[in-house]
């Protein structure tokens, strides 16, 4: 495969001996367009790769906790594997916003990494081009990366998290019909065990039938009911087990006293949303909500402040997000360019690593508008501007042939790490 270096060599000419130098100029600007076109088409094209490589690996590592998460209500709840396929489909998006813009940033950094290595980017220089021509082929390959991001938080995001939260009731609520079972114990529910005697198969009353209820923890109550029948609410998120003529046994367990009780009616209420998700259903609502509905949930008068100032980040992070396809991109072009002794792992380890410091500033945003120090806006934009300024900054420097502070970085680690190994030398008795 020609490399860019023997492509510039053909087009213009030259060979390891001479060179032909046309003074006819229509003919140079032709054929300094022809080059920049070919430079262009050959940057992109090898970016593509990268990108969905890094994008299938990055994604399978954000899947790996998530998968535990399912592959538990699975087991759980006995669903099928279509069910298990479509949790996976409907948890992609979330991940997609952080994946997108990393494989982004990997992509350009691994391919002005190689082209840096195999002196592609003398080549350019020697040629007559900069830096600065080969930004049209990145700044493409960050608007794509921007729109599939921006479609990802506006619209995948509300609607996987709404569409996953849908399935898993539903995965529930059709498992309560299948765990009752006649003489058999269920204890699929959170602090709850359930025996039911017989079904009636015609209108599906239940008799006689024990229920003990562990989800107080000071109180254990045993509920014994000649007949019963089972409700569920609208929105299929939680059940009753509605029950007749019947006593509880409660036992206090700090006092160690019995109380029994007789009832006409007893309901015994059991959340399904507590049983699926319980430490994260706060955070679901906001994240299932459209534009729309995030704007009406911050101008609702009734909206408790703390809400509304969660409600505000979450609006100005779906279009911050996709930002950092652009801010991340701008920096992975001169430390790629720059970092042409290290190989393409240390470039992955190096673009990870760059990833980290914007999920922190991303991180202390958060933390900032929480507590009050500053707006959503600039909470959520900040490391956009932070990232993309030490980006522009870097390239402005790579183009003068200055140094980026590579080289010191790479001189102090390789010190460090001289001195542990020495250390470890000595004290190894062999």
């Amino acid at each position: 495969m020609q490399t860019i270096y023997d492509i510039i060599l053909y087009l213009l000419g030259m060979n390891t001996k001479k060179i032909r130098i046309d003074k006819k100029s229509a003919q140079e600007n032709h054929n300094g367009m022809k080059i920049n076109t070919i430079i262009n088409r050959h940057i992109f094209r090898e970016m593509v790769p990268t990108f969905f490589i890094t994008m299938a690996f990055l994604t399978f590592v954000f899947l790996l906790a998530q998968v535990l998460e399912i592959m538990n209500m699975i087991v759980n709840y006995q669903a099928g594997i279509p069910s298990f396929f479509f949790l996976i489909v409907y948890s992609m998006p979330s991940f997609f916003q952080f994946t997108i813009p990393m494989s982004i940033m990997m992509s350009i950094l691994l391919t002005f990494l190689r082209m840096a290595a195999d002196n592609e980017i003398i080549a350019i220089k020697v040629g007559g081009g900069s830096i600065y021509h080969l930004l049209p082929p990145v700044f493409l390959f960050c608007l794509l990366g921007w729109i599939s991001t921006f479609v990802m938080t506006v619209y995948g995001i509300a609607w996987g998290n709404s569409s996953y939260k849908k399935l898993a009731i539903d995965i529930a609520s059709s498992f309560t019909d299948a765990a009752l079972k006649e003489r058999v114990f269920n204890d699929s529910f959170d602090g709850i065990t359930i025996y039911v005697n017989r079904i009636d198969p015609h209108d599906k009353k239940l008799h006689d039938i024990l229920i003990e209820d562990q989800r107080d923890e000071k109180n254990r109550s045993t509920v014994i009911a000649p007949s019963g029948s089972k409700l569920m609410n609208k929105d299929k998120t939680a059940i009753t087990m509605r029950l007749n003529n019947g006593i509880i046994n409660r036992v206090n367990i700090q006092d160690h006293a019995v109380h029994t009780i007789s009832f006409d009616t007893y309901d015994i209420h059991i959340d399904l949303k507590k049983n699926i998700q319980p430490s994260k259903e706060g955070d679901k609502a906001r994240k299932e909500m459209t534009l729309s509905e995030l704007r009406a949930f911050i101008n609702n008068p009734k909206t408790i402040e703390a809400e509304r100032n969660d409600a505000r980040m979450e609006l100005n992070e779906k279009f911050s997000i996709p930002f950092a396809c652009f801010a991340l991109g701008l920096l992975a072009v001169p430390l790629g360019v720059k970092s042409a002794l290290l190989k393409q792992s240390s470039g992955l380890g190096m673009g990870l690593f760059c990833f980290l410091i914007y999920y922190l500033f991303l991180g202390i945003g958060w933390s900032s508008v929480r507590s009050g120090l500053c707006s959503a806006f600039i909470g959520m934009w900040m490391p956009n501007l932070m990232i993309g300024s030490i980006g522009l900054w870097f390239l402005i420097r790579v183009a003068k042939e200055k140094s980026i502070g590579l080289d010191y970085a790479s001189e102090i680690f390789y010190w460090i790490w001289n001195r542990m190994k020495s250390k470890i030398n000595k004290t190894d008795p062999c």
